[in-house]
């Protein structure tokens, strides 16, 4: 028999308290025991004291068959000293609902005599925990594949944007230089009051201002330029002055001045400070154009050699 000290402190516990002989003979429960026994039907004999809990396990069949075996084989291995602990935890629902249980099996030595303590406790609201854990880490992946799956289509979509963008402002430009431009020309060449040369400038300027934000996007910047001041940039690029290039092409230098001021109208090229010649250069290299070189040229602002 148990001191009433010692049946207190067993009775005070929540776990499911069961002390077993070396045969695995209930020797002792306690109150969490009990209650547990009769709220599931065992209104008689509830303490289960002198039931042989090896035996019980021994003897189940069915779909707990298994469960049962792995208890009696660690509860076995307690009793014989193989292993200091034995653990496990397993379901055990009833019809008030689903039940997890933690099974703790340590071994004691009392007089020489070995015997093993085997308790029970609930832990059903720590796999609900994990289950909900689960189920949100499920969401949280599907919910990380959908936002994948959506980024990769704004990336695709935004590409398409970017490319539909340069195709119309390559659209606008060819327009412009094709249909408007060449009219813009023979006006200018026609003889014309002050007052309507004047009018055919503004427009010519404001042509400009309108196509340069597309020019410094595209990478063929010559799509608006004339053959001749295709030319002129060419050799501008190269280095040559506007000497050499006017004697390359066999037109006056007053000519190719002209060409360039239209070069740097056309490129948007306001500041003086700003080589023409270095601006031609990150084209071709696949600078960014609207990040403008500036450069402090040695004679002029067109950075050309004299």
């Amino acid at each position: 028999n148990a001191d009433p000290l010692a049946r207190s402190v067993l009775n005070a516990l929540s776990a499911h308290i069961a002390i077993l002989d070396r045969e695995g003979i209930i020797l002792e429960t306690n109150r969490a025991w009990r209650d547990y026994a009769i709220r599931n039907g065992m209104e008689e004999d509830a303490d289960c004291i002198g039931i042989n809990y090896l035996g019980l396990c021994d003897m189940t069949t069915g779909p707990e068959e298994e469960q049962a075996q792995q208890v009696a084989a660690g509860i076995r291995s307690v009793i014989s000293g193989e292993e200091e602990i034995f653990l496990y935890d397993y379901p055990c629902h009833s019809p008030d609902g689903r039940h997890w249980y933690y099974m703790r099996v340590v071994r004691m030595l009392e007089k020489g005599e070995a015997s093993v303590v085997v308790s029970h406790e609930e832990i059903t609201a720590l796999k609900l925990a994990e289950e909900k854990i689960r189920e949100r880490e499920a969401e949280l992946k599907e919910q990380k594949q959908y936002l994948e799956e959506a980024n990769i289509a704004l990336k695709v979509l935004l590409r398409q944007r970017e490319t539909d963008r340069k195709d119309l402002e390559t659209r606008i430009l060819s327009n412009i230089r094709d249909l408007v431009t060449p009219y813009v020309s023979k006006l200018k060449d026609a003889r014309l009051k002050a007052r309507e040369r004047a009018f055919i400038e503004i427009i010519e300027t404001h042509l400009n201002d309108i196509i340069s934000p597309f020019l410094q996007h595209l990478s063929d910047s010559r799509l608006f330029l004339t053959p001749q001041e295709m030319q002129v940039a060419d050799l501008v690029r190269e280095g040559k002055t506007s000497q050499d290039i006017a004697d390359i092409l066999g037109v006056a230098e007053t000519t190719v001045h002209f060409h360039r001021k239209n070069l740097r109208k056309k490129f948007g090229l306001k500041n003086r400070r700003t080589n023409l010649r270095s601006y031609l250069l990150s084209l071709t290299q696949g600078r960014d154009s609207e990040a403008e070189a500036p450069a402090v040229p040695p004679a002029g602002g067109d950075g050309e050699r004299e």
